[in-house]
């Protein structure tokens, strides 16, 4: 990994909050991600499930863990299963998890090799009544693909159909929402990694500069700061691109005049960070773009206010809705005749601001956790407000990742980024 070890405090902290919310008598079951084909003998790069990570910090393929805590025998409380390493696998594969390595990332004691696993697991099993299989329940999951989790689930019901089974989910929902100091750092490297990136950009970016050149300068930065490259498909929007809100072909050419909505971010050791901004290719805003520019910052600032325990997402989004009308008609892109006559169910400022302001982050881009329960602290959340405007070929996003604070503001991972339209210009032409 290219990642510093992460301390194994973690994990075991991790796993106490999984544990204090299981039913008694019953066991859980976490397996890695497969290594997914491409045609040939071509493979995907090797992504590890972020329920087995944020359990165990194990971050290789074909490894299971399971939790047992109420078992008879002391060394099955928690048991790791990996893939057996040798020195044939070392040349081919590199170096794999030793059973002291994984201890020491994970913290557990008990480590048997997957050809044990079998044996072993039927041993856990007679001593419980559930097991807690894991299911891929994201709001937004696409689930055409079956993984290693949804085999080991088919196989667990025809092999143990007397056991009931309940759902790991809800609970792993609930424990990734709220993140540990731990990995608010990693989160805030990401963060800093990204600024690098950010600020590389601002004495690069010029007219006629292509946005897979943006994206290139991007993924070095990245990379020679320990990241593994973007946490999710980057979005280098030029001029009218920008009103697309999932362009990712990044292969067009960055006109002298034109804005460029840049939505991208770092990862590190799995942890992502997710930002927005929008910066003109000639160094200077026009004063309409900068209208605008400004007309989302200001949604954006007042928004993150609204980012305190307590707080309903969907009551909150509601509110940034009002906050967006207000600079829209500012903005002379409605009046009140269109607020008037809008369908509540889609109000008039979604004409140019039709996503929501913010979501979890954190192992995922889209991290787990629930929209319908109050805010707490410790969570992090982005806030992305935009107007998107196609008649004039412009759009602006703006985006921070920020953490719930027991009291006041919450505390912005990416605070010292530069977001103000002028000091933007500044660096870009000093």
């Amino acid at each position: 990994m290219k990642y510093d070890r992460i301390k194994k405090e973690l994990f075991v902290a991790n796993r106490a909050n999984f544990v204090k919310r299981m039913d008694k008598n019953a066991l859980a079951v976490f397996n890695s991600n497969d290594i997914f084909p491409i045609s040939a003998d071509s493979t995907m790069p090797f992504q590890q499930h972020r329920d087995i990570f944020h359990l165990s910090g194990v971050d290789q393929e074909e490894s299971i863990l399971v939790i047992s805590p109420n078992s008879k025998n002391e060394a099955h409380k928690e048991v790791l299963f990996l893939k057996e390493t040798n020195e044939h696998i070392a040349v081919w594969e590199g170096e794999k998890l030793t059973k002291e390595a994984a201890f020491e990332v994970s913290g557990i004691k008990t480590v048997y090799w997957l050809d044990q696993f079998e044996t072993v697991f039927k041993q856990m099993m007679v001593e419980v009544v559930s097991i807690y299989l894991n299911t891929n329940e994201h709001l937004r999951a696409s689930t055409i693909v079956q993984t290693r989790d949804d085999r080991f689930n088919i196989k667990v019901k025809q092999d143990y159909p007397a056991h009931q089974v309940l759902r790991s989910a809800p609970i792993m929902h609930s424990i990734r929402a709220v993140k540990h100091p731990i990995e608010l750092d990693l989160m805030q490297h990401a963060c800093n990694i990204t600024k690098k990136g950010i600020e590389r950009l601002l004495g690069f970016v010029k007219p006629w500069v292509w946005e897979y050149e943006i994206e290139a300068e991007l993924i070095h930065e990245f990379m020679i700061n320990r990241s593994q490259g973007f946490a999710y498909t980057p979005i280098v929007a030029s001029g009218p691109s920008a009103c697309v809100l999932h362009y990712i072909e990044n292969n067009q050419q960055c006109k002298d005049g034109d804005v460029i909505l840049l939505d991208v971010g770092a990862e590190y050791a799995n942890y992502a960070s997710d930002l927005s901004r929008s910066i003109p290719v000639n160094g200077r805003f026009t004063d309409r773009q900068k209208a605008v520019y400004n007309s989302v910052l200001h949604v954006k600032n007042e928004a993150e206010k609204m980012l305190v325990p307590g707080t309903l997402i969907p009551e909150y989004h509601k509110e940034v809705g009002l906050l967006m009308e207000s600079e829209l008609v500012k903005l002379g892109l409605i009046d009140a005749t269109d607020i008037k006559n809008q369908d509540p169910k889609w109000p008039a400022y979604k004409k140019y601001f039709m996503h929501g302001t913010s979501h979890f982050i954190g192992l995922d881009t889209h991290d787990l956790g629930y929209y319908n329960e109050p805010i707490e602290a410790g969570m992090v959340f982005t806030c992305e407000p935009g107007i998107y405007i196609p008649e004039e070929g412009l759009g602006i996003r703006l985006e921070d990742d920020l953490v719930v604070q027991e009291s006041g503001a919450p505390l912005n991972l990416m605070g010292d980024i530069p977001i103000e339209a002028d000091h933007i210009e500044t660096l870009m032409n000093s």
